[in-house]
């Protein structure tokens, strides 16, 4: 049999597989001619002999704004061009990719909505069993480091066609960096891609700029000055403005030279004060221009009115649709950007700090929307951003000059000028409730209670209290030692401590029986088992209960990532304890949930090996017995 009928099979097996695993959800997804073409016969429906620009996503087609390849593709499409999805295509040969034909002006592509070694991979290396944004949940099918493999697929195919990388992968790996899953540091994902260029951040405005000056005749290699891209080059001249970074061999092997590069590219993740860099990678230098501008009120609402489906393609039926698209069905998107900095977040390196945010008809347009789709029941599940209260600018300065260099809104404490106001959302929950066929609007985007405490009003958790939360409100302290929370740029335990008590003392007032369900993470840099016994002591006291714990995960472009691997902060240069010994690591995450009898064993080790024998026996404040 030959090479090309193995692969036809295995692709038809692959699609079979999307085919009765499971029973059709109801209701169905709405028909082929609302979503983007997604074959030939789609084309042809449309009449297109080819497309402008074809768009190739990790993730299953869900047409939503809550996926990156939806809104990029759309938003080319409202600008008049011609845009096709191929979505998950079968990367072991070059036919899926050819399925739609070569585009005129250009290939975008993506792992997806996330970074393709997270989809695949536990924080222990173990490969996951489930992949909510593939039909089904079915895993295994994108490649590790999808956005390499796909880049290197269409160059098979189409060597000489203008090729854009981008999505939460690309943009995360943009420059040197350290990957968790081969503990190395590895070049810029352009340089391994072979792409033209790559599109950081969210991309909507590089985007658009490129399919229209590539539409205008201009090659792709002269594409250098676009905002929010990176691009390779052999002439140094041709960046002679930029910020040089710590080439990659000197950041490959020195960590202190890592650390302090990291601190170079921290300090400039800003759309309105950030500048250029440039890092030697080798055989290329790659430049990253300034990001992106903040998008005004009135593109985010463009972006956000387009005519998506709202549904994964139909395609998916048979598997019981995409499982990720579930938690974001009855959602809505209010902002982007988030000036919470938390130290092992890469939010503040993607979508930046500067709050870009809808307007209220806006959003209220969209809540109408969804009270009118089929299977709403009146529940709106959720009103939010990165952080669902950070939906107004954190000072009048950073929509001027941009956000502080060097400095944080709220760590370590809020800052005299940040703006904690939550009069704009209470106004905008209060408009959305009041829709008709809506029973209740839920808050389920994560809370910095911090902001919530230096809001001097005080209106905004009585408002949640009463009308957000449904019998309990999750909530992420992650730790409460300091020596690990000036790490992660979280609040000090005292302000959990606070927050904890007025969540209390409000319920009591109204009259409501309204639980926390806490997240914590363990084995995060800075974390010795003194610190998760310290934590795990907080845990018993405080009655709480975590369903679930993190192991903290060193994900590109986090300043937790970096401490990680460097054992340096970047921010001061100062030596950091970082466990990496797998015995530690699940000593310290059994700790953190130390009740459980399949932890017992753990426990005791972890508090032995920390001498602290004292909290092991029958006693009030014992762990384990």
């Amino acid at each position: 049999m030959t090479a090309e009928k193995n692969g036809a099979i295995r692709r038809l097996e692959n699609k079979n597989k999307f085919r009765a695993k499971q029973p059709p959800k109801a209701p169905a997804s709405p028909p082929r001619s609302a979503f983007l073409p997604v074959s030939r016969a789609d084309m042809e429906a449309r009449g297109w002999d080819e497309l402008d620009v074809l768009v190739i996503t990790g993730d299953a087609y869900v047409d939503h704004p809550s996926f990156g390849h939806a809104i990029i593709a759309r938003w080319l499409e409202a600008h008049g061009f011609r845009v096709g999805i191929v979505s998950q295509p079968d990367w072991r040969g070059t036919e899926d990719f050819a399925e739609l034909g070569r585009p005129r002006l250009c290939v975008m592509l993506s792992a997806g909505n996330l970074d393709s070694m997270l989809n695949h991979y536990t924080a222990s290396g173990k490969k996951r069993r489930r992949d909510d944004y593939t039909p089904g949940g079915a895993a295994g099918h994108r490649p590790d480091r999808a956005t390499v493999v796909y880049a290197n697929r269409v160059r098979e195919l189409w060597g000489d066609i203008p090729l854009v990388i981008g999505g939460i992968e690309a943009s995360l790996r943009r420059f040197a960096h350290y990957d968790y899953w081969s503990d190395s540091v590895r070049r810029s994902i352009l340089t391994d891609s072979r792409a033209d260029l790559l599109v950081y951040g969210m991309g909507e405005s590089a985007s658009l700029e490129i399919a229209r000056r590539l539409a205008d005749g201009e090659e792709a290699a002269s594409l250098r000055d676009i905002a929010g891209t990176c691009w390779k080059t052999h002439d140094l001249a041709a960046a002679n403005d930029a910020v040089a970074l710590g080439s990659f061999a000197e950041v490959s092997a020195d960590k202190a030279k890592f650390a302090a590069s990291f601190k170079l590219f921290y300090d400039e993740n800003d759309g309105i004060r950030g500048k250029r860099l440039i890092q030697d990678q080798g055989a290329w230098h790659v430049v990253q221009n300034r990001p992106a501008r903040p998008l005004s009120t009135a593109e985010m609402d463009r972006i956000y009115a387009l005519p998506y489906a709202r549904a994964w393609h139909p395609d998916y039926d048979a598997a019981g649709g995409v499982p990720a698209f579930d938690e974001v069905k009855f959602s809505i998107t209010s902002h982007r950007g988030c000036f919470g900095e938390c130290g092992f977040c890469a939010i503040s390196s993607h979508q930046g700090r500067i709050i870009q945010r809808r307007s209220d008809e806006s959003i209220i347009k969209e809540a109408e929307l969804l009270t009118k789709m089929p299977g709403f029941k009146g529940y709106i599940h959720d009103i939010g951003g990165p952080t669902a209260n950070f939906t107004v600018p954190s000072c009048q300065e950073s929509i001027k000059r941009g956000s502080c260099k060097g400095k944080s809104c709220l760590y370590p404490q809020p800052c005299k000028k940040l703006r904690a106001d939550h009069d704009d959302y209470i106004a905008l929950l209060r408009k959305v409730r009041a829709l008709p066929r809506i029973k209740k609007v839920f808050i389920r985007s994560g809370l910095r209670y911090d902001y919530i405490i230096a809001d001097k009003k005080g209106e905004f958790l009585e408002e949640l209290c009463r009308w957000h939360i449904s019998g309990q409100l999750k909530v992420a302290p992650e730790h409460v030692s300091a020596e690990v929370l000036q790490y992660m740029r979280k609040p000090p335990r005292a302000v959990t401590e606070e927050f904890l008590k007025r969540y209390a003392e409000m319920n009591a007032r109204l009259g409501m029986k309204q639980f926390l369900v806490p997240y914590f993470m363990s084995a995060h840099p800075g974390s010795t088992l003194k610190e998760a016994v310290e934590l795990a002591e907080f845990i018993r006291d405080s009655g709480l209960r975590p369903e679930q714990v993190q192991d903290f995960t060193p994900t590109p472009g986090s300043l937790s990532t970096c401490i990680y691997y460097t054992g340096i902060d970047p921010l001061t240069m100062r030596k950091v304890y970082v466990p990496k010994d797998h015995e530690e690591r699940k000593m310290q995450r059994a700790l953190l949930q130390y009740w459980m009898p399949e932890n017992r064993e753990y426990v005791r080790k972890a508090l032995i090996k920390a001498g602290r024998k004292d909290l092991i026996g029958r006693g009030p404040k014992a762990l384990v017995y």
